[in-house]
């Protein structure tokens, strides 16, 4: 998987209120990326950072979701625009 040069990979907490990303990779232990495997954030879904400055609201699938700060520093990210 190679980002584009554009594009660098960015963690999900550091995405701009109102921007939409794409998943690149999850880092963290097997258990914590299962759990937001199973909310949605899997590889190469598109997510938008609704707000907050933790909890984060985001969009995953037409759902918003809270996800922590430190939840959200173990989701990488490439920025694709704003909504």
């Amino acid at each position: 998987m190679t980002p584009s040069p554009f594009n660098p990979p960015m963690l999900l907490c550091q995405l701009p209120a109102g921007a939409m990303g794409r998943v690149r990779e999850l880092t963290g232990d097997a258990g914590f990326c299962q759990r937001v495997r199973e909310m949605g954030f899997g590889e190469s879904t598109f997510v938008t950072k609704v707000g907050g400055n933790g909890p984060f609201i985001c969009q995953v699938n037409g759902t918003r979701i809270a996800l922590s700060h430190a939840a959200a520093s173990c989701i990488v990210v490439e920025q694709l625009g704003r909504r």
